[in-house]
């Protein structure tokens, strides 16, 4: 067999596809068409595979019409590309996706791919629900570490095998003592208080004794983890090593799922979101996207602060696209309050309106969105959160045409880049939750550890319940999977900026500060943010 023709198996084998002799010819013959050389084979291949595997009626036995249309397609799409080159338009990209409006994929062990649900999401959820959750984080979990290289074996014989790590099941265990095992699963504590890891075949107790030192990450109850150890006598696990699970890249993700449209606002290719990725950064390298966070509106400064940045941006000819204002809007807690507190509350609001229209070119380009946060009243406390209540923001609604109340969390679709904003003081519960043995670290590597669990997790909550409240229907709208471009992770904690597996993360910190006005300003073009500073002037 030649190196061509084995490589072309080699790369449909990965996506579990066979091959018939016609198929292999009919691939031959495009390599030959387009003079493709032995060196470029594999990623010609690739793409033709990626896009076969989007198909709807793509079956495992590679069909030589479906093939064919595929790369009819492709074809169509590279002339297009090549011919037309119409102004790029930023709105007719920008969509605001709201935590409730998300549709809801299950993972399906069947079909080995995510289904979508067609039952009505509810709010109060059901056991089922609850339980589909749960399986769903741990069943996304697996199939990216049974990807993974460490765990899956080639296709090919190589001296690799020897060092692969294979993942065992609790139900494994039973009856085989001093024998070593590696289990993901859930960590909980047990009926009778012990700390426990639980998969979808049972539980294990952990005995904590022969760890020096945790991998990397907060663990907390509810994260899944990696623990290796030593199956005991008395049905325990004594651990030796324990990690987060292997975070995934966008790109490997969209790669496999990237026909599937999780944000509802319709999907794209890979090679639709290459090309808009590079005109985004040549035609709109000076765009930029503000984001706040704690924007007390009760503070005596906060107002002055906003009327400073909006001086800036008109002096300086610098308009951002889009200004993304995160709760808390007061400083204290309203759910006690008196009907006088709700009443400045709803005032503090129609100061901002004013404010706002006070800068008409503002008012007319920039989107501005309100993200609540733990202590403005929403209808619901639980998480996701639904958006500010209406009666609080009639006169924005009024007087800013380009309002956007939004769910807490919520979505920003840029052309190819998805970008999660989150309000939560996470980092607190992170530490006050910490199980097993808690990491001896600095502020800097608590930062790291943070970004690192929400993103290994795939999920911007990974506690049990009791821990942190959910709605089970609407418990993918916390997924972090495919990962996304951009996480802000709006939190009173000190602000930082970590790029970690290609996903950049920053908390903007809160934007009044003892001497200074703080914020993040992001820029599309590079994927990347910075973090702005504005003095205060002295009284």
């Amino acid at each position: 067999m030649d190196i061509r023709k084995r490589t072309i198996l080699k790369v449909f084998r990965k996506y579990s596809y066979s091959l018939s002799p016609d198929a292999i010819e009919f691939l031959e013959g495009i390599l030959d068409n387009h003079e493709i050389s032995d060196e470029e084979v594999e990623h010609s291949m690739e793409t033709l595979a990626k896009e076969y595997n989007k198909q709807d009626d793509a079956s495992m036995k590679v069909s030589l019409e479906i093939l064919q249309r595929v790369y009819q397609t492709l074809q169509e799409s590279g002339e297009r590309s090549a011919v037309e080159r119409d102004i790029i338009d930023p709105e007719s990209h920008l969509y605001f996706v709201d935590a409730f409006d998300m549709p809801r994929w299950h993972w399906s062990h069947e079909r080995g791919t995510f289904e979508r649900a067609t039952a009505p999401l509810t709010m109060s959820g059901s056991p089922e629900s609850r339980v589909m959750a749960v399986r769903d984080r741990l069943n996304i979990i697996r199939q990216c570490i049974l990807r993974n290289e460490h765990f899956a074996p080639s296709t090919l014989p190589s001296r690799d095998r020897e060092r692969l790590v294979t993942l065992k099941s609790t139900k494994q265990l039973l009856g085989r003592p001093g024998d070593r095992f590696l289990l993901l699963g859930m960590l909980a504590h047990n009926k009778e208080g012990k700390l426990c890891i639980e998969d979808a075949d049972g539980s294990v107790t952990l005995d904590f004794s022969k760890l020096d030192e945790p991998g990397d990450g907060l663990f907390t109850e509810g994260c899944f983890a990696l623990v290796e150890g030593e199956y005991t006598e008395d049905a325990s696990l004594e651990i030796i090593a324990i990690g987060q699970p292997p975070c995934e890249p966008r790109e490997v993700s969209r790669s496999i799922y990237g026909h599937i449209d999780f944000l509802g606002k319709g999907s794209t290719s890979l090679m639709e979101d290459t090309q808009f990725a590079l005109r985004v950064r040549n035609e709109l390298p000076d765009l930029h996207f503000f984001f706040l966070s704690d924007v007390w509106l009760d503070h005596p400064q906060t107002l002055s602060g906003l009327q400073k940045l909006f001086d800036n941006c008109i002096d300086n000819s610098f308009i951002p696209k889009l200004i993304v204002l995160c709760g808390n809007f007061t400083t204290h807690s309203l759910v006690h309050g008196e009907s006088r507190d709700l009443q400045r509350y709803q005032e503090s609001f129609d100061a901002l309106a004013d404010l706002v229209a006070s800068y008409p070119l503002i008012t007319r380009y920039t989107h501005f969105v309100l993200v609540p946060g733990p202590l403005d009243p929403t209808v619901n406390s639980t998480l996701p959160r639904m958006h500010l209540m209406s009666s609080f923001t009639s006169r924005l609604r009024t007087k800013i045409p380009k309002l956007h109340l939004a769910s807490n969390p919520c979505r920003i679709k840029f052309f190819n880049q998805e970008i999660v904003v989150f309000r939560e003081d996470t980092m607190s519960r992170m530490l006050r939750n910490i199980v097993g043995v808690k990491p001896d670290a600095r502020s800097d590597d608590l930062k790291r550890f943070l970004v690192q669990s929400i993103l290994d997790q795939s999920h911007l909550s990974p506690f049990t319940i009791n821990i942190q409240p959910v709605l089970s229907d609407y418990d993918h709208a916390l997924r972090l999977y495919p990962l996304p471009t951009v996480v802000v992770l709006a939190d009173k904690y000190d602000r930082f900026k970590i790029t970690y597996t290609g996903c950049h993360v920053f908390n903007p910190g809160r934007f009044v500060g003892t001497s200074s006005f703080t914020f993040s300003a992001y820029k599309p073009a590079e994927s990347n943010s910075e973090e702005c500073v504005l003095d205060m002037e002295e009284e």
